[in-house]
């Protein structure tokens, strides 16, 4: 089955978007994310199975649709004053975000019910955009930037690359070392 893009929906189609994620929100905090049936969140939306089929086609991309909706950043990066302090603090929090429970397991269901990548191109969409604001911010301020994809490919996704395989030494340590890398080598 081919997946529309999950776009930001209007009238009834946004309220029944949003009492869908919300029933998968609540019933994964009261009985886990393996109790979950389509049947049992369309009870708890408010709306009949076939509609979850009919708009996400499984339980798995339904999943992944939350997932990347959770992804989605809540506010700019924090403006810390140079791009050295905002780049840091972001690589941080994105990191911390990313390695806890929560993250992984969105990042899996992200990932899993995703078979066209439009999801995870959307989760890194969000990453880019915030690179993106940090390093306008700084270039605002005078200063020399690395370009978005370099932060991407020497940040971002050694990261992600160590969260999903090698899960050891993920700390605001590493963080900072790979952002220090990033902008000696991107001035």
């Amino acid at each position: 089955m081919s997946r529309r893009p999950m776009v930001r929906p209007g009238g009834r189609s946004a309220r029944v978007q949003r009492s869908v994620h919300e029933a998968v929100r609540d019933l994964t905090a009261e009985s886990g994310r393996d109790a979950l049936t389509v049947p049992l969140i369309a009870a708890r939306a408010g709306v009949t199975p076939s509609t979850i089929y009919r708009r996400w086609g499984d339980l798995q991309e339904l999943l992944s649709d939350v997932a990347v909706e959770r992804l989605r950043p809540e506010a700019p990066p924090e403006d810390r004053g140079s791009l050295a302090d905002d780049l840091t603090s972001w690589a941080e929090l994105f990191l911390d975000e990313m390695a806890s429970p929560a993250g992984r397991a969105y990042i899996r269901d992200a990932l899993l019910g995703d078979p066209d990548g439009s999801n995870a191109g959307q989760c890194s969409a969000y990453a880019a955009e915030q690179i993106d604001a940090v390093l306008s911010r700084a270039a605002d301020r005078g200063e020399k930037t690395p370009e978005v994809e370099m932060v991407i490919d020497r940040v971002v996704s050694p990261i992600m690359y160590r969260i999903l395989f090698r899960p050891t030494g993920l700390d605001a340590a590493y963080a900072r070392r790979l952002t220090a890398e990033v902008l000696d080598d991107g001035r």
